[in-house]
């Protein structure tokens, strides 16, 4: 890579950084892609500053004899777009050649979402045995503690990284909003019901009666782990157990899983696409249309239920 490229791919990294606040991990994706781009054009005999449409085109069709997936090769147009129009931005070239390029078209398969009755189920499940004062007090707070999540997750959409991090304050909260610190550092107000406040009570009580200690650190859901709090994947397997339990696909069960069923089960019941995206903390509503298959079977059924024409009537 020449110099004049490396420093333009530091002040882009150092943009994405200081005004989207993207994440460490977010920003090594950008340099693997770019560096791999860069890397192309320098094989090609030219640069980021000469570099034409065409010259663009014929790095995604390299992409493409490579072997790399449509998304892989969506992200790279992606990123090269971003690149190019900071450096047109920023006046490091009088144009933008990347305008005019286009990625693969793909069409975004729906998730497999949870129905209410199974998260019902989940729900149930977990619950059994809560209030057993026979059962040992480590059993009782253990089962208090996968409750509380899933009570947590079901009712604020959470990514998982921001339900096992959240701070032992939001069980405390009286609002009926928390402070959730997401991707990038972005912070968004999301929703706790008073079902998931009181599972959170409860099970911080049993965590200040069985270990003491551990409740006095900064997390909800304190463990011994190197983050200091319960990890992604210690949930997920107990996730995994308990939809076992509770004759449901383990397969199907996890954490990202209950996170779709929350968004698309407040579509199902009318909210709006923004307010979900909001909600999930999407930077941006494409990723959120992801969710619009629910939004399409909604107006088939008004028109089905609604159209004075309709064979339904």
């Amino acid at each position: 890579m020449s110099a004049r490229a490396q420093r333009q791919l530091d002040a882009f990294l150092d943009m994405l950084a200081a005004e989207r606040g993207a994440a460490l991990n977010t920003q090594d994706a950008y340099r693997r892609d770019l560096s791999d781009y860069v890397a192309f054009l320098k094989s090609a005999g030219c640069d980021t500053g000469d570099v034409t449409t065409e010259g663009m085109r014929a790095y995604l069709a390299d992409l493409d004899l490579r072997g790399m997936s449509a998304a892989t090769v969506a992200r790279r147009v992606s990123a090269l777009r971003q690149f190019h129009k900071f450096l047109y931005v920023d006046r490091h070239r009088g144009d933008d050649p990347a305008a005019a390029l286009e990625g693969p078209r793909m069409v975004r398969s729906a998730p497999g979402v949870m129905s209410v009755d199974e998260v019902d189920c989940l729900l149930a499940t977990a619950r059994e045995g809560l209030d057993d004062e026979k059962r040992p007090l480590r059993e009782r707070l253990k089962a208090a503690r996968l409750f509380a999540l899933l009570e947590t997750l079901y009712a604020t959409g959470l990514r998982v990284s921001e339900l096992v991090s959240l701070p032992k304050s939001a069980a405390r909260a009286r609002d009926p909003f928390i402070m959730v610190k997401g991707k990038g550092g972005r912070e968004r107000l999301t929703p706790l019901t008073e079902g998931a406040k009181r599972a959170l009570r409860d099970y911080r009580k049993l965590l200040e009666a069985e270990s003491p200690a551990l409740a006095e650190g900064p997390f909800l859901f304190p463990a011994d782990s190197d983050s200091g709090h319960l990890t992604r994947q210690a949930f997920a397997r107990e996730l995994k157990n308990l939809a076992v339990a509770a004759g449901l696909s383990a397969a199907q069960v996890h954490p990202h899983a209950l996170r779709h069923a929350f968004a698309s089960h407040l579509l199902q019941n009318g909210a709006d696409l923004r307010v979900v995206q909001e909600l999930l903390g999407h930077a941006d509503i494409s990723t959120t249309q992801i969710y619009t298959h629910v939004l399409d079977e909604r107006m088939r059924a008004m028109v089905r239920d609604l159209h004075p024409l309709s064979d339904a009537r």
